[in-house]
């Protein structure tokens, strides 16, 4: 495991004492209120506008960007609601209320993208460790080290040989579980780590090379979401799309998640 994933997640360890949904202050908990005021009479760009606020600061929750999503669908603006959708989806990965609008969004599109199909175990694996947000991970693991060390501190202070041996076995079983859940979350912090983005442009032909003479291979549309494989200094971006075509495009036409 690289040093930077060593960090991020001794990061989600160390902060997930303090509350695991929270808007920081009553300041953020007023905009958020005030924001879903404006959803609730229909007033969606004064709602965006009101979110916006929260993110810029600093404040980011899957609620926040859930309904940045829900306000940008209702505006029509696909794009935006699946940039939204996509970074509230990273937080809360397990949310199906997110990941139904992901769907219904992407529904909206212009283009219908199959996905290349992927073996089972794959599917599976990644639906385990996205089965709960990083912070959850990041608490259980905490919880399953806590409960070792009791156990264990109780195994050094029994006097019953029974006690001792049950409390041994079950210190050991919270220190695996434990570090089972940290591998779930550095496989999840892995997973995210990839550089996606949202095509904001259309149409945008993608190229055979970082160059605007370069052959078009294909056609997108505003709403694709792509993974980014290279960048150059020209501000070319190699990028690859669900059904596995690759090409480049100019860095202008994507936002990333």
């Amino acid at each position: 495991m690289r040093s930077s994933g060593l960090k991020q997640i001794f990061f989600f360890v160390t902060v997930v004492v303090l509350p695991l949904v929270s808007f920081g202050n009553d300041q953020q908990e007023a905009l958020f209120t005030k924001a879903n005021s404006y959803y609730a009479k229909a007033q969606y760009r004064e709602a965006l506008d009101t979110y916006q606020k929260i993110i810029a600061g600093h404040e980011h929750s899957a609620a926040v960007y859930f309904n940045m999503g829900n306000a940008s669908y209702k505006l029509e603006d696909i794009p935006s609601a699946l940039l939204y959708y996509e970074k509230a989806h990273r937080l809360s990965p397990n949310d199906e209320d997110i990941n139904a609008n992901i769907r219904l969004a992407n529904s909206k599109t212009r283009d219908k993208i199959e996905e290349v199909p992927e073996f089972f175990l794959n599917r599976w694996w990644r639906g385990v460790y996205l089965s709960f947000s990083a912070n959850m991970f990041a608490l259980f693991s905490l919880l399953f080290v806590l409960a070792g060390s009791a156990f264990l501190i109780l195994y050094f202070f029994a006097h019953q040989k029974g006690i001792k041996k049950s409390s041994f076995f079950v210190a050991v079983a919270c220190f695996i579980l434990g570090i089972f859940t940290i591998f779930l979350l550095s496989q999840q912090l892995s997973y995210f780590k990839r550089q996606q983005g949202i095509v904001f442009s259309s149409p945008v032909y993608v190229k055979s090379a970082p160059a605007g003479q370069s052959r078009d291979l294909f056609l997108i549309h505003e709403g694709v979401k792509v993974t980014i494989l290279q960048t150059t200094n020209r501000d070319w971006m190699r990028v690859r799309l669900a059904n596995g075509n690759e090409g480049w495009i100019k860095a202008g036409d994507m936002k990333l998640i």
